[in-house]
């Protein structure tokens, strides 16, 4: 964990059949960063400050690695394992690395480059080493706030206040890790700590190397007090307790009902956001038994309602 996070955290989200069906089934989704909607988000950019040789042996692990995991992906859904498919898997991943340390050698000595062979190659393999750290940027993620009063987050991501925003504690077994949002700085990435990371397998540069690939943002986002969690991309079982949910300024009625419904078995605090007077701060109210008391209605025609009329 890199900092001490709040008891709750909060994720805002639009009301609609997947997440309705997400909420009943304890589940999380977790986003292909490539899809964010900060381009620069989980983007990192690669400062060479090793020499060539350092940089050829951490490209061929990482492309190595990449490959060797792919085949390996691909030979178990052909239902193909055992040592021979690890030893496959391998061979081809560490040539695919030697054929592109290969070709960079080659493309370096291209007469347009106005710099020297040396620093041609460098620059080349410092730009390979940052596309496979994109390309290996596989795990998905999910994001959190502190803050579930936020009018710019409702209006972000709560679906412009029709939405709800869901509370979440860590009061699990094991106690889930959540990662806190660095903003502002710089996305750069030196090669000497991904070497330690990468040739060196050392566990506190790995931990450096992914707080500044997958938690670091620009100044402007630190309005979301973002906190994250890392798992495969897609929906996964919740590693958090599910404690509360935030129905929004303009939720319906209809959407309050069938969410207080569908969670009714569980032990859910539910609220309501209201404004406050005059000003822009938005608070929460349990009190929202009134709303949905008249659901689910059944319509009556007048003649349903108040019998017939005779016209003699």
């Amino acid at each position: 964990m890199t900092a001490e996070a709040p008891q709750i955290i909060y994720r805002y989200q639009s009301f609609n059949a997947l997440s309705l069906d997400a909420l009943c089934h304890d589940q999380l989704y977790f986003s292909d960063p490539s899809n964010f909607n900060d381009p620069l988000d989980c983007k990192p950019s690669v400062e060479c400050d090793t020499d060539k040789k350092t940089l050829q042996k951490i490209l061929a692990a990482l492309i190595e690695r990449r490959v060797t995991e792919e085949i390996l992906c691909s030979l178990k859904v052909a239902k193909v394992d055992g040592e021979n498919a690890e030893n496959h898997a391998k061979n081809q991943g560490q040539q695919e690395a030697a054929n592109e340390i290969r070709n960079i050698a080659y493309h370096a000595t291209n007469p347009d480059y106005e710099i020297s062979v040396e620093k041609a190659e460098r620059k080349l393999l410092t730009y390979g080493i940052q596309s496979e750290l994109l390309k290996q940027n596989n795990r998905g993620v999910c994001c959190f706030s502190e803050e579930y009063d936020n009018p710019l987050l409702w209006s972000h991501y709560g679906d412009q206040h029709n939405g709800y925003c869901v509370g979440y504690s860590l009061n699990r077994n094991p106690k889930p890790v959540v990662n806190k949002v660095m903003y502002g700085g710089v996305r750069t990435v030196k090669t000497s700590l991904v070497a330690q990371a990468v040739l060196n397998q050392n566990a506190e540069a790995q931990k450096i190397l992914d707080g500044s690939v997958l938690l670091r943002k620009a100044k402007s986002w630190v309005y979301e007090k973002e906190w994250r969690i890392f798992d495969n991309v897609g929906l996964q079982d919740s590693s958090l307790k599910l404690e509360e949910v935030i129905f929004g300024l303009r939720c319906s009625s209809s959407v309050m009902h069938s969410v207080i419904e569908a969670l009714k078995p569980r032990n859910i605090n539910f609220y309501h956001m209201y404004s406050v007077g005059d000003s822009f701060d938005l608070k929460r109210t349990n009190d929202i038994g009134d709303i949905c008391a008249y659901l689910p209605r059944t319509s009556y025609s007048g003649i349903e309602m108040f019998g017939s009329v005779d016209d003699g």
